[in-house]
C-alpha cells in the first residue's frame, strides 16, 4: 500500500514538471482542453469538501471527548496539540508577510469565476457565526459556520452520548464514504495537476511559477527551523532526550511520511519508532500517536497561513488583524477534522480560502499543482511532532506520578 501511495507522488511530480513544461509552449486549443479537465478534476475534488469536514470535525470532537475520559495522558496531549497548531499558524501568517512572498505575482482565473467572500470586521463575523439554517450554510459555502455548526453538534452529541450515537455512526459513515471518494478521485491528480499547472503556466506565464518556487523554497525553510528549533526544543528542554538523537531514532517513520503525504499510513512505524527506539510506554504512545495523527497538524497550518497570504497578496487582497485571526482560529479547527491521508490538505484549503475573501474557483487549481510538494515536507514534520509531544509526555507525567 505504501508503495503504491509512493508511486501515486511520484507521478503526480511528473505531471507537475510535464505540465510546467506543455504549458509553456501548447497552443490555446490545448489550453481549453486542459482546462475542461482541471475543471472536472476540481469539480470532483470539491465535491464531498464539506461533507467530509463537517463529519470529520464531529468524529474528532466526539473522539477527543471520549480519550479525554481516559485521564490526563489524552487532556496533555490534547493541550499540547492544539498549543503548537495555534503557534504554527501565526507563525506561517507572519513569516510571508515579513519575506513579502506574492507581491508582484498574478494570479490569472483558469476557471470561472466566483466573487470572492467579503470579510467585515471581526465583529460582524462573530456575530454571524451561529447559521439560522445550516442547510443554507452548506448551500451558500459558508465554511465558518459549517465549522461552528459542526463544533455545536459534536458537544452535543458528547453530551448525548448513547442517545445520539447513531447519528454519530450515520457521520462515521459518511466520513468513511467522503475519505474514499476523495482517495479515489487522488488516483487521477497526476492528470489533474499536469492539467491545472499547464493552464496556470499558459495564462500566467514563468513569472508567477517563479513567485510559487520562492514560497515552496520558504515553506520547506521555515518546515526545517520548526522541526529543529521547536520540536528539537521541546525533546531538550521538556522530554530530557538528545535531540540529535531524537532525530536519528524517529527518522525511518518521518522518512516514510515524506514519501506517502500520509500520517495514519505512517502510524505503524511511529509506534515501532515511540516504543522500540524512544523506549516510551505502550500505555502513552498508543494514546498520543493515533491522537497526533488526527489532531496535530502543525505543518499542515504552516501550509495553509502560508499560501492564504501568498494568494492575498497575489490576488491584491488585503489581509486584516480580524482577518488573520479567524483564519489562525479556524486552521486549529480545521486541523482536529484534516484526514491524515494524502489530499486531506486539499480540503481544509478550499474551506479556509473563502473566509479569507480568495477566490477558491481561480486559485485551487494553482494550489492542487503545489500540494504534493508542500504536503510531503509537512506530513514529515507532522509526524515529527506527534513523536516529539510523545517523548516529552513521557517525561512530564513522570514527574508528576
Amino acid at each position: 500500500m505504501n508503495k503504491k501511495k509512493y508511486n501515486v507522488t511520484l507521478w503526480i511530480l511528473v505531471g507537475l514538471i510535464a505540465g510546467i513544461l506543455v504549458g509553456l509552449v501548447m497552443p490555446e486549443w490545448m489550453n481549453t482542453v486542459f482546462t475542461v479537465i482541471a475543471t472536472i478534476y476540481m469539480a470532483a475534488l470539491k465535491m464531498m469538501i464539506f461533507p467530509l469536514v463537517f463529519c470529520s470535525l464531529l468524529l474528532g470532537i466526539v473522539g477527543i471527548g471520549n480519550i479525554a475520559k481516559t485521564g490526563k495522558i489524552g487532556l496533555h496531549a490534547i493541550l499540547w496539540y492544539v498549543g503548537t497548531t495555534a503557534f504554527a499558524s501565526g507563525l506561517g501568517l507572519i513569516i510571508p508577510k515579513l519575506l513579502h512572498l506574492g507581491e508582484g505575482a498574478t494570479i490569472v482565473a483558469t476557471d470561472t469565476q466566483i466573487e470572492a467572500a467579503t470579510f467585515g470586521g471581526l465583529l460582524d463575523t462573530v456575530t454571524t457565526l451561529i447559521p439560522s439554517n445550516p442547510f443554507t450554510s452548506f448551500t451558500n459555502g459558508n465554511m465558518l459556520q459549517v465549522l461552528v455548526f459542526a463544533v455545536i453538534i459534536g458537544l452535543a452529541c458528547l453530551s448525548l452520548k448513547e442517545k445520539a450515537q447513531p447519528f454519530v455512526d450515520f457521520c462515521s459513515a459518511v466520513n468513511e464514504i467522503s475519505i474514499f471518494v476523495v482517495s479515489k478521485v487522488m488516483l487521477f491528480t497526476p492528470i489533474g495537476v499536469f492539467c491545472c499547472i499547464s493552464t496556470v503556466m499558459y495564462s500566467n506565464g514563468s513569472a508567477t511559477m517563479i513567485q510559487l518556487a520562492q514560497v515552496m523554497i520558504a515553506l520547506y525553510i521555515c518546515y526545517a527551523l520548526y522541526a529543529l528549533l521547536i520540536y528539537g526544543g521541546m525533546v531538550k528542554f521538556i522530554g530530557k532526550y538528545n535531540p540529535v538523537k531524537f532525530f536519528k531514532d524517529v527518522a525511518p517513520a518521518a522518512l516514510n511520511a515524506f514519501g506517502t503525504c500520509s500520517s495514519s499510513a505512517t502510524l505503524p512505524i511511529s509506534m515501532r519508532c515511540a516504543t522500540e527506539e524512544l523506549e516510551i510506554p505502550e500505555e502513552i504512545a498508543s494514546l498520543t500517536l493515533p491522537l497526533g495523527a488526527t489532531i496535530n497538524m502543525d505543518a499542515v497550518s504552516i501550509v495553509m497561513s502560508f499560501m492564504i497570504t501568498f494568494f492575498a497578496s497575489a490576488c491584491g487582497i488585503p489581509l486584516t488583524t480580524g482577518t488573520m485571526i479567524t483564519i489562525l482560529a479556524c486552521n486549529v479547527l480545521l486541523s482536529i477534522g484534516t484526514p491524515g491521508v494524502p489530499g486531506g490538505a486539499i480540503a481544509a484549503f478550499a474551506a479556509l480560502a473563502p473566509i479569507a475573501g480568495l477566490p477558491i474557483n481561480t486559485i485551487l487549481g494553482v494550489y492542487i499543482s503545489v500540494n504534493t510538494l508542500a504536503d510531503m515536507g509537512a506530513t514529515c514534520v507532522n509526524v515529527l511532532g506527534d513523536l516529539a509531544c510523545t517523548t516529552v509526555l513521557k517525561q512530564t507525567l513522570k514527574e508528576k506520578n
